[in-house]
């Protein structure tokens, strides 16, 4: 059965394994119409590989997947050939030599037959990238020359430039400077047809039709944008916890029901014994009362037992109702700074870049630093953290500084959780480390977990712990994009660590929303003319 007019997106019974058998989705249903639809989940919950079986680009083990029209996929971390040219990027090279061709009297069949009815070709290529703010790429050009972001909206023109119905993208504003995603949430606000992306860019979900949460395999559905998608999730929440305590009650009521009336029961049985003993019954009379009274016993009791299983039975579905999505709790005292006390500053400092900056941190002050892709946020950070030399100058900090680079790549994959804190915290003796890690949800067996094995979220979380943890504790805290690639959930957590941390703090983020929940004391924007103060995004 072909999709509706009303349904752009049919998954009906779907399931998929990775070759080695691990399950992503069994028996999958997901029906999305035309408009904005934002699809949510926690890290590892199926979200990517759900985009990729849209697309056609993996086969599903069983079940069918309907797409209404022409389809469109964005994937993240997409690399562009260096030696590409634009107009291949864009996939119309082709196109343009049969067009340009034509047009110097060439009037062999081929050129009409790849050409096609595509005239206007070379207008709308450009009307696409001067809509998505890259009117100034020549399509002759190498694509070489592209920043990160540059190379996402240009393959995100190129998708458009097919006129998909049903247009798929996968956290298309992961590495965008601030410029790009305003362009990107533009696009995304204008298409006109079914789109389904997954994000953990709270402002790009601002602009859906509706929220789609993906959660131990199943779909709920919550129309509007993603401020009443958690509005109506925190109403949710309220409900279930009220079931919850009712569903408590009820289980305790139940089971002191059931206590009070085997009391009773037995008292029944010993009084009834008694009395047949003073009348001196016959065994067969007896015998008669006892089984009788056994029989009505059993049946009181299983009436209690079965109101015992009814109530059991609504708690367990009150607490599967309940979306538990564990908070870090800490509290980091030793990472401190006194107000006034000068955590950084440089002399003259010249970047490797060649930008010249001028910085300075007391106390703890947390600063916001943004600026265009390329423009050496990322080599400042690594400068500060002594990892690059800079051409020019010197920069003085404190001893406890600690950098968290994009890549995660301070663990060592084939450490558990705990030896790799340890690691960093020689000092601290191992039943105090579990107490710690146990604040960042890492319990018992999850301690122990080898860091190779870790998901994407439980990954940054370990890092984090590894890294706040640290002995002596970080005074001066570099973050280098922090919330890419981390789930709502996961981006929560990290909010949540942050607010308990007491030390300086700079962080580099295109993700105006998040830096905003960090509270910055200061926004600084460091571009080609070097390092300034800005008003907060």
């Amino acid at each position: 059965m072909a999709p509706s007019t009303t349904t752009a997106i049919l998954c009906t019974d779907l399931s998929f394994e990775w070759p080695d058998g691990k399950p992503v989705l069994e028996g999958f249903h997901l029906a999305v119409g035309p408009g904005r639809t934002g699809l949510i989940g926690l890290n590892g919950a199926g979200k990517s590989t759900l985009l990729r079986l849209l697309a056609g680009r993996l086969t599903p083990t069983s079940g069918t997947v309907r797409i209404g029209g022409e389809v469109g996929y964005l994937p993240q971390d997409l690399a562009l050939e260096t030696g590409l040219r634009v107009d291949e990027a864009l996939g119309i090279r082709a196109q343009r030599e049969a067009l340009h061709a034509i047009e110097s009297g060439d009037a062999a069949e081929q050129h009409f037959t790849v050409l096609g009815d595509d005239w206007d070709v070379e207008e709308r290529a450009r009307a696409a990238l001067d809509k998505l703010g890259l009117a100034k790429l020549d399509l002759d050009r190498t694509t070489g020359e592209l920043s990160g972001g540059e190379a996402v909206l240009l393959r995100l023109a190129a998708v458009l430039l097919r006129r998909p119905d049903v247009l798929l993208l996968d956290e298309p504003t992961n590495n965008l400077d601030r410029s790009a995603r305003q362009r990107l949430y533009e696009a995304v606000s204008s298409f006109g047809g079914a789109l389904l992306l997954v994000s953990h860019d709270r402002e790009l979900l601002q602009y859906m039709d509706q929220i789609a949460d993906l959660r131990d395999g199943e779909v709920t559905l919550y129309g509007g944008n993603f401020a009443a998608y958690e509005a109506a999730v925190a109403a949710e929440q309220e409900t279930a916890e009220r079931l919850i305590r009712n569903a408590e009650a009820d289980v305790q009521r139940q089971q002191r029901d059931l206590v009070e009336a085997n009391v009773r029961l037995a008292r029944s049985a010993s009084y009834g014994k008694r009395k047949s003993a003073q009348r001196n019954d016959p065994k067969i009379l007896a015998g008669a009362f006892k089984r009788k009274a056994e029989n009505t016993a059993g049946r009181v009791r299983g009436l209690h037992a079965e109101r015992l299983a009814e109530a059991r039975e609504r708690l367990v579905a009150a607490e599967e109702a309940f979306h538990e999505d564990a908070e870090i709790r800490i509290d980091l005292p030793r990472t401190e700074v006194p107000s006034g006390r000068t955590v950084l500053s440089t002399e003259n400092l010249r970047l490797s870049t060649g930008a010249a900056v001028k910085l300075e941190l007391r106390g703890p002050e947390r600063i916001a630093l943004v600026g265009p892709n390329g423009a050496g946020k990322t080599t400042l950070l690594r400068t500060i953290a002594g990892e690059l030399r800079p051409l020019e100058g010197v920069v003085n900090t404190i001893s406890a500084t600690r950098y968290l680079p994009q890549r995660l790549d301070l663990l060592d994959d084939a450490l558990s959780v705990v030896d790799n804190v340890k690691a960093l915290a020689p000092g601290i003796g191992d039943n105090l480390v579990r107490a710690r890690l146990a604040r960042f949800l890492f319990r018992g067996a999850r301690a122990e977990q080898p860091a190779g094995t870790l998901s994407g979220g439980e990954r940054f979380r370990a890092t984090l712990a590894a890294l706040l943890l640290a002995d002596p504790p970080p005074q001066l805290l570099l973050l280098d994009e922090p919330s890419n690639n981390l789930d709502l959930a996961s981006m929560r957590q990290l909010t949540e660590s942050l607010e308990s941390y007491r030390g300086a703090l700079v962080v580099v983020s295109h993700d105006a929303e998040f830096l905003r929940r960090l509270g910055p004391t200061r926004w600084l924007r460091l571009d080609e003319s070097g390092l300034a103060p800005v008003d907060p995004l």
